[in-house]
C-alpha cells in the first residue's frame, strides 16, 4: 500500500491527484491532505478519502476546522510547521508537493530529509536553491519526480541515462510552451485584464501559474528548474513555442538522436506517472491520434513581447541569489496584479527593478538558509517598488 501525502489537495494539481488515487484503486491511499483555506473542499475530500492527517495553512481556517473532522483524522499545526510535519510523516511513502510559490520550500526540505519519494509540482523552491536542494536529495537518498508536463516529459526522455550523466549525454533540451493566452495578441499589453490573463488556451491551472504562463515567466522558471534537476547548463535548454501542447518537451542527445514525449494536453497523465513511477499504469487520458493531429507547429519565443522570459533566463545564467530574487519579485508582482493594484506590464517592471537592486555578496551556489534570506529581502524590495507604481 502506497501512502500518499498531498500538499495543496484543494488546488488543481491536488484534485487531479486525488482523482488519480481513486482510479488507481487498491495499492494507493490518500494518507495526508493539506489546504490553504478552502475548508469546504477539504472536508469533502476528507469524507471521500478518509486520510489519517490534515493540515490547513491559514491559522483562522485551521481553528475553524477543529471539531469538524471525523474521528480518527488528526489536524496538524497551521502554517509552514504543519506542512513540514506532514511532508515528513514517518509512514508516508510519497509526498506530492503541489502548493504554490516559495511557501513550498520548507516542506520540500522536510520531505527530502525524510528520504521521501517526492512528486514535485512546486517549481519555485528548485528555482530558489536548486543546486543546494539536489545536494540534500543526494545526501538523504530522496527521489524527486517532476509533475509539471514539460519537466515530466524531459524526465521520461532521460530514463535511459544514468543519474549524474545527463550533461555528458545531452546536446539540447527542447522545452515547449503553448505561448499562453497572448501568443497571437497584437494589441497593447498594458490593457490586459485579470480575466484575460487567467484565460489559458490549453491548461486549467491556479491563478498564479496561469498569469506566469501569460507572461511566459513560467517557462523561464521551468528552464531554471530543469537545469537544476538534471545538472544541465541553462544554455543547453531551448524554449520552443508549440501552440498545440502535444509535444510536452524533448531531448537531443550527443549522437544527434531526439526523444520527445507526446500526448494530448492532460495533467492527469504526468500526475499519475509521478505517483506510480517507476511503473506505468493505464490512465484515463485518451490515446493520441496522429491522423487527427495532422501537424505540429513550433516557433521561437519573442523576447520583446515576453520580456519576463528573457529576465528569467538572464537570472538563471547569473546564478547565485538571482533566481531567488527573480522568483520572489515575480510572486509579489503577480499577487499585486491579481488584486488589481498594478497593470499586467508592471509585472516585468517590478521584477526587473528588483533584480537590478540585488548585489551578490559572494559568487557561486547559495545555501538553503541564504535562499530563504534572499527571498525575504526580495519580497520586501519588490513590495516597495510596487507601492510606488501608479496604475493608470
Amino acid at each position: 500500500m502506497k501512502k500518499i501525502v498531498i500538499l495543496g489537495s484543494t488546488g488543481s494539481i491536488g484534485k487531479n491527484a486525488l482523482s488519480a488515487v481513486k482510479k488507481l484503486g487498491a495499492g494507493y491511499k490518500a494518507f495526508g491532505l493539506s489546504a490553504n483555506s478552502n475548508l469546504e473542499e477539504l472536508l469533502a475530500q476528507v469524507r471521500a478519502f478518509r486520510p489519517r492527517y490534515v493540515s490547513v495553512f491559514d491559522y483562522d481556517a485551521s481553528q475553524r476546522l477543529k471539531g469538524l473532522l471525523p474521528q480518527g483524522v488528526k489536524l496538524l499545526a497551521p502554517g509552514v510547521e504543519g506542512l513540514s510535519e506532514m511532508a515528513s510523516l514517518k509512514d508516508a511513502d510519497i509526498v506530492l508537493n503541489a502548493v504554490t510559490g516559495a511557501v513550498g520550500f520548507a516542506p520540500l526540505v522536510a520531505a527530502i530529509r525524510a528520504s521521501k519519494h517526492i512528486a514535485l509540482a512546486n517549481k519555485e523552491p528548485m528555482v530558489m536553491a536548486g543546486p543546494a536542494l539536489m545536494r540534500e536529495a543526494a545526501r538523504w537518498q530522496a527521489k524527486l519526480i517532476p509533475v509539471d508536463s514539460e519537466p515530466s516529459a524531459i524526465f521520461q526522455c532521460l530514463a535511459g541515462v544514468k543519474d549524474g550523466d545527463y550533461n555528458s549525454a545531452v546536446s539540447r533540451i527542447f522545452l515547449t510552451s503553448s505561448g499562453g493566452p497572448f501568443y497571437a495578441r497584437k494589441t497593447k499589453f498594458s490593457t490586459v485584464t485579470v480575466k484575460e490573463a487567467l484565460n489559458h488556451p490549453r491548461w486549467s491551472m491556479g491563478p498564479k501559474i496561469t498569469v506566469d504562463s501569460a507572461t511566459l515567466m513560467n517557462k523561464g522558471l521551468e528552464a531554471i528548474e530543469i537545469a537544476n534537476l538534471f545538472s544541465v547548463p541553462l544554455g543547453k535548454i531551448q524554449v520552443l513555442i508549440h501552440p498545440q501542447s502535444v509535444m510536452h518537451s524533448g531531448v537531443e542527445f550527443v549522437d544527434g538522436s531526439v526523444l520527445a514525449q507526446l500526448s494530448w494536453p492532460d495533467m492527469r497523465l504526468p500526475i499519475q506517472y509521478a505517483l506510480t513511477w517507476p511503473q506505468r499504469r493505464r490512465s484515463p487520458v485518451k490515446p493520441l491520434d496522429f491522423f487527427k493531429l495532422a501537424k505540429l507547429d513550433f516557433a521561437r519565443p519573442d523576447f520583446k513581447k515576453f520580456p519576463c522570459l528573457e529576465l528569467a533566463l538572464w537570472a538563471g545564467k547569473k546564478g547565485g541569489g538571482y533566481p531567488a530574487v527573480l522568483n520572489a519579485a515575480n510572486e509579489v508582482a503577480v499577487e499585486k496584479f491579481l488584486r488589481g493594484a498594478v497593470r499586467f506590464t508592471d509585472i516585468t517592471v517590478i521584477v526587473e527593478k528588483t533584480l537590478s537592486a540585488h548585489h551578490e555578496h559572494k559568487p557561486g551556489v547559495i545555501t538553503l538558509s541564504e535562499a530563504v534570506e534572499t527571498d525575504g529581502w526580495a519580497r520586501q524590495k519588490a513590495a516597495g517598488i510596487a507601492a510606488n507604481i501608479k496604475k493608470r
